[in-house]
């Protein structure tokens, strides 16, 4: 019995460990229509607009269910995402820095909602920024949405 539950706890750590991989993109298309279920058919909930950053959680066929960054649940067409990445600022006012460093220079601050390219994840909590207007820096990663 002992060794049944051993195996047990086993898998289930093995389990949680491949679900908390993100899986994070960005609304390619001009906009997707988000549905309560994986069909045209169901209710649509939300237009999402181009560059929404979204997690996806499931995949079934065509279509994948995603969580915005309000932790809502829907299901749109895989098509209409892209693997470009973008975050959204989750605080009042994001500081972008010249460098991944609390003493660096600030090049902009980003209110809460804009979106910001993910050039790439840094170090010690860091994610590389790109505002649509060609300002470039750093973010701490808790400010942001997406990655």
């Amino acid at each position: 019995m002992t060794c049944s539950r051993l195996s047990a706890s086993l898998l289930l750590m093995l389990a949680c460990g491949s679900v908390s991989a993100f899986d994070f993109r960005s609304v390619g298309a001009p906009s997707v229509v988000l549905y309560d279920a994986p069909s045209a058919r169901g209710t649509k909930l939300f237009v999402a607009p181009r560059g929404m950053p979204v997690e996806v959680v499931a995949r079934y066929g065509d279509w994948v269910k995603v969580r915005d960054a309000d932790g809502a649940l829907a299901w749109t067409e895989a098509k209409g995402l892209a693997a470009s990445r973008n975050v959204v600022v989750k605080t009042a006012l994001a500081r972008v820095r010249a460098a991944p460093d609390d003493n660096a220079t600030v090049v902009m601050t980003a209110d809460k909602g804009v979106l910001l390219e993910l050039v790439a994840p840094s170090p010690n909590g860091w994610a590389q920024v790109r505002h649509r207007d060609g300002i470039a820096g750093y973010v701490r990663a808790a400010e942001v949405w997406g990655f």
